[in-house]
C-alpha cells in the first residue's frame, strides 16, 4: 500500500500546480486509481482512457439531433446570446471523446435535445476547449451545466440518465408553468 502512497504523491507533485484541465483529468486519475476504485460505477470520467487516436466520429456522437457542437468561445457566446433573446434555457455538456460515460450518455442527450426543442443543448470538448473548460472549474466528465440567461441555475456531475431527465423535465416543466 505505501507504493500507492507514493505514487499518488509523485502524480500530485508533478501535476498539482498544472492550469491544464486535461493534467488537471490524468491527477484525479491516478489519485483514484491507485487506490482501486472504480469510476466508471459512478458513470464519470475522472482521467483520460486508451483511445483509438481516431476521434473523426465526435461530430456524429456528441453533436447529432438539435445538438450545437461548441468548437470556439466564440460561438459559446453566440448560442448563449441567442439562447437569452429567444427565452431558451441552455443545457451545456462538457464532455471528451476518449470518455466512456460521455460516449455512453451522448446518445440519450440527443435524444432529450430533439424532445426539448424549446431548451438548447451543447456540447463542449474539453480537451478542444481547455482553458475555456478550465474556467468552468470542469473536474471530471461528463458535466452538465443548466443556464437562463446565462447564469447557472443547475448542474449534473456524471453520466446519469435518469438525473438528467429529472432535472430537465422539471427545468421544462418550470418554463411551461411561467409561460401559462
Amino acid at each position: 500500500m505505501e507504493g500507492c502512497y507514493k505514487s499518488a504523491l509523485r502524480a500530485l507533485k508533478i501535476n498539482l500546480k498544472s492550469k491544464c484541465v486535461r493534467d488537471r483529468v490524468l491527477l484525479y486519475s491516478t489519485v483514484v486509481q491507485q487506490f482501486s476504485f472504480s469510476n466508471i460505477k459512478m458513470g464519470i470520467c475522472l482521467g483520460k482512457h486508451m483511445n483509438d487516436g481516431d476521434d473523426s466520429d465526435h461530430n456524429i456522437e456528441f453533436a447529432s439531433g438539435n445538438v450545437h457542437l461548441i468548437t470556439t468561445k466564440e460561438s459559446w457566446e453566440e448560442k448563449l446570446s441567442e439562447a437569452s433573446r429567444d427565452g431558451k434555457i441552455v443545457v451545456a455538456n462538457f464532455s471528451a471523446t476518449w470518455c466512456g460515460p460521455c460516449r455512453l450518455i451522448a446518445p440519450f442527450f440527443c435524444e432529450l435535445s430533439e424532445k426539448y426543442p424549446s431548451m438548447m443543448f451543447l456540447t463542449i470538448d474539453v480537451d478542444e476547449l481547455a482553458e475555456f473548460s478550465t474556467s468552468w472549474d470542469i473536474k471530471a466528465t461528463p458535466t452538465f451545466f443548466f443556464l437562463r440567461d446565462g447564469q447557472q441555475v443547475d448542474k449534473l456531475v456524471g453520466a446519469n440518465k435518469p438525473e438528467l431527465q429529472k432535472k430537465i423535465t422539471a427545468i421544462f416543466d418550470s418554463i411551461t408553468q411561467c409561460s401559462k
